[in-house]
């Protein structure tokens, strides 16, 4: 089993440069099998997410191939439908293959999704959009079946909640439709403009992606083109928040401020200077016990991310005051608390879905466990302000998300190590 080791007490300073970003990748890739022929894409992180989307691929009869973080995607020799259970399981984006099939070949076969243990997350909206369109859809024994022999049509779709991946499958599946299909409330995430510009790329006619209503008129074909994944949000916000949680000076480079719309304010209530560089963003803190505390509340985007919520309860925790954690979109995402109070975190749960973060804590390095990705991510970052060593078990869960991880974090001072024994030097 593979581990952080994490000795604290060190300040991040330099600038590190975040990588492709998963959520949108992911989806690149899945859209890649719309077009008979070979796409590229460039800045694509060497993660196990992206390594099990590609099993998938390979799966269906695609022919995929990485060169540092190009990838290209021959999709002319797909040849199965099915997207087996135990790939499907590891990653719930894999239920993104759905729409693509569907769309090209008027029938797919996915094994219900897995991936982190985030709570109910709902699949059903997938389902009932593709539905919309004209497909036949059914659950036979853990698998989704999808059949549309005679093509998809267009229609309206109105989503009881923004739900990224059900906007992006049925988005990919429209784009191939008979006539016009409309979106309403669809997601609004930077990851879904992304999407949208690579199939207009390809020759799609996709209108108001990241608004909540997203026109798409079917075209006959797609075509194979090149295109670059946009820098990893996410990534960028651990990376500032955990500048700030151990005081530093840190530039990280290739986020587009405009994909942490709610992040960046909240960090400036708290006190936290931020400016912005040419492709980036620098983070300077002297004294994270000065900084102020806030209370955050996680939505869909254009709101504060989920997927950042771990991460600013570490820094929460080396604040000053009390704030108050709202997870409005998975409900056992604030399962972390229980192990940052392992660290002597002090973090009290309450109503089911509410976190109370009281700072500045001196928190005490332990073995802890990475309950998902970001939870992991979060408690690499709080063992970066804890004394001593800190042991984060469950390592696979954050090479889902994060590049280079612990690399990155020593190019910046941190005393970072991953592996089955200690290998931690000053």
């Amino acid at each position: 089993m593979e581990r952080f080791f994490v000795e604290g007490g060190s300040r991040l300073y330099g600038e590190v440069e975040v990588s492709g970003g998963k959520n949108a990748a992911l989806k690149l890739i899945a859209a890649a099998l719309l077009a008979p022929g070979r796409s590229v894409l460039h800045n694509v992180p060497r993660i196990k997410d992206v390594e099990t989307m590609l099993a998938v691929l390979d799966g269906l009869g695609a022919k995929t191939e990485f060169s540092g973080n190009t990838l290209s995607i021959d999709a002319s020799t797909v040849d199965s439908y099915t997207a087996p259970y135990d790939l499907v399981r590891q990653m719930r984006a894999s239920i993104v293959v759905l729409g693509p099939l569907v769309a090209r070949f008027g029938e797919a076969e996915v094994s219900a999704p897995g991936g982190c243990n985030l709570g109910l997350r709902k699949f059903n909206f997938h389902l009932d959009g593709l539905r919309a369109l004209g497909a036949e859809v059914g659950l036979d024994h853990g698998f989704i079946e999808a059949t549309a022999p005679r093509g998809l049509r267009g229609a309206e779709i109105n989503f009881e909640y923004p739900s990224v991946t059900a906007t992006e499958n049925v988005m990919m599946a429209a784009v191939l439709a008979r006539g016009t299909t409309i979106i309403e409330n669809g997601a609004r995430e930077p990851e879904v403009v992304a999407l949208a510009d690579f199939l207009n790329l390809m020759g799609a006619s996709i209108y108001g992606a990241g608004t909540g209503r997203i026109l798409i008129e079917g075209v006959d074909e797609l075509s194979p083109v090149e295109y670059s994944v946009v820098g990893d949000r996410v990534e960028a916000g651990t990376f500032l928040m955990a500048t700030a949680a151990t005081g530093g000076d840190v530039t990280v480079k290739g986020v587009d401020p405009d994909h942490l719309k709610m992040e960046l304010p909240k960090l400036r209530e708290m006190g936290i200077d931020l400016t912005y560089v040419e492709g980036g963003i620098r983070v300077r803190v002297d004294d994270p016990g000065a900084l102020g505390s806030v209370d955050v509340a996680t939505l869909p985007f254009p709101g504060f991310a989920t997927d950042l919520q771990a991460q600013m309860m570490v820094l929460l925790t080396q604040t000053s005051g009390a704030g108050i954690i709202t997870e409005n979109v998975y409900e056992n995402r604030l399962q972390v608390a229980e192990e940052l109070n392992r660290l002597d975190a002090g973090i009290d749960l309450f109503g089911g879905h509410r976190a109370l973060v009281k700072g500045p804590k001196r928190l005490s390095g332990t073995i802890v466990q990475s309950p998902d990705l970001r939870g992991g991510a979060a408690l690499v970052m709080a063992g970066l302000v804890a004394e001593g060593t800190t042991i984060v078990d469950g390592a696979r869960h954050i090479l889902r998300g994060y590049e280079g991880f612990e690399e990155k974090l020593t190019s910046l001072g941190a005393t970072v190590a991953l592996g089955s024994e200690p290998a931690l030097q000053r």
